[in-house]
C-alpha cells in the first residue's frame, strides 16, 4: 500500500458535482451528488479517503444546472432540450477546467444524460492536443436511442447515441464538432436491457463486438470482457474515460437507481472491474451517475458508489 500512495505523490483528483435528475423519468438522481459527498464510509468522507489513496483533492463544487421552470409537453422529444443543453454547456466547461489543472475528473451525477456535457467537454480537451479520447461506458441500458427511437424522450436514454454523432443535432454539436467519440474507441459493459431500436443501431454502427452484455459476462467472465474493453478503448491516442451507471449492478446489491433491471453484476464483479481497469493505467476521468437516495435501502447503494470510485482511483485489498 505504502509503494501505491507514493506512486500517486503530487497526483491530482478534482471531484465536480452535477445534479441533474430531470433528464430521467424518475426523479431523485439530482440528490445522488450530496449523498456520495457527505456519505461517511468506515468514518470519512468520500474526498477524505481519496486523499488517503494519496492524491491532492479538491472539490471544485457544482456545476450550474438550468432546472426546468415548466412542466415537459407530453410531446416534447428530448424532454426539457433547452434546459438539457444550457446545463451541459455548463458541464463542458466545467470538466475542462479541471482538465486544465492538470487534474484528474471525478464526476458525480446525476442522470446519465450528464455523459453529454461532461463527454464533450473531455473529448474538447484532447481534441486541442489532437488526440481522440475512447470511453468505457457501463450500463444495464444502451443509452443509445434517438428521439426517433426514444418511446419516453428522456435524454438519458440518448447519451451514448448523441456523443456518436446520432440524434438532436443541438446536442450533437456541443462545442462545435462531432461525434465526440469514435465507434470504434467505444466499449460498453453490462447491458441486459435494450430495446427494438437500440438493438438496430448498435448493429448498424458495427459495435456488436465492443457491446459486453451480461451473455458476455456469464460466459467468458468480468476480467476477460473488462479487458477486451480496455484495449477497446485504449487505442484512443489520449486515452480514455470511464461512465459507471449504478444499474449495471444487480439490485439486489445497489438498489438506489431508478432504471433497475434484474441479472446485473455481482458487488464484487463491479469492483474487479474497475480494479482492472486502475491497475492498467490510462484512464481520464471516471464518472459514476443514476444513484437515487430517495430508492435506496439503508444508504448500501451510495456506499457502493463511493467504494467503486476508489476502486477506480487504485485502491485495493493489500
Amino acid at each position: 500500500m505504502e509503494l501505491n500512495i507514493t506512486s500517486r505523490k503530487g497526483k491530482k483528483v478534482g471531484i465536480i458535482g452535477v445534479p441533474l435528475g430531470f433528464g430521467a423519468g424518475q426523479t431523485g438522481s439530482e440528490l445522488g451528488v450530496e449523498a456520495m459527498r457527505l456519505s461517511r464510509v468506515r468514518g470519512e468522507f468520500l474526498l477524505g479517503h481519496i486523499q488517503q489513496l494519496g492524491y491532492e483533492v479538491k472539490d471544485y463544487g457544482d456545476v450550474d444546472i438550468v432546472k426546468p421552470q415548466r412542466n415537459s409537453d407530453e410531446n416534447e422529444n428530448p424532454r426539457f432540450l433547452p434546459e438539457i443543453l444550457e446545463s451541459c454547456r455548463n458541464m463542458t466547461s466545467a470538466v475542462k477546467n479541471i482538465l486544465a489543472d492538470n487534474a484528474f475528473p471525478v464526476i458525480l451525477g446525476g442522470d446519465h444524460s450528464i455523459a453529454v456535457g461532461t463527454f464533450s467537454g473531455i473529448a474538447s480537451h484532447f481534441r486541442k492536443q489532437s488526440k481522440d479520447v475512447g470511453l468505457i461506458w457501463f450500463d444495464a441500458h444502451a443509452d443509445i436511442n434517438t428521439p426517433e427511437t426514444s418511446q419516453s424522450g428522456n435524454v438519458h436514454g440518448m447519451p451514448l447515441a448523441v456523443i456518436l454523432g446520432q440524434g438532436n443535432s443541438e446536442l450533437v454539436n456541443i462545442e462545435g464538432f462531432s461525434p465526440k467519440l469514435k465507434a470504434e474507441y467505444c466499449a460498453h459493459v453490462g447491458g441486459r436491457d435494450l430495446d427494438a431500436g437500440e438493438q438496430r443501431r448498435v448493429h448498424e454502427l458495427g459495435l456488436r463486438d465492443n457491446f459486453f452484455t451480461m451473455s458476455d459476462i456469464d460466459k467468458r467472465g468480468m476480467l476477460a470482457c473488462v479487458e477486451d474493453a480496455i484495449r477497446i478503448a485504449s487505442q484512443a491516442s489520449g486515452g480514455y474515460a470511464v461512465t459507471f451507471d449504478v444499474d449495471m449492478i444487480d439490485p439486489r446489491f445497489a438498489p438506489g437507481s431508478g432504471t433497475l433491471v434484474r441479472g446485473g453484476a455481482t458487488y464484487r464483479e463491479a469492483h474487479l472491474a474497475l480494479e482492472v481497469i486502475a491497475e492498467h493505467g490510462g484512464m481520464r476521468s471516471f464518472e459514476i451517475v443514476e444513484v437515487n437516495p430517495m430508492l435506496d435501502q439503508s444508504n448500501i447503494t451510495v456506499e457502493l458508489a463511493c467504494e467503486l470510485i476508489l476502486s477506480a482511483l487504485g485502491k485495493t485489498i493489500l
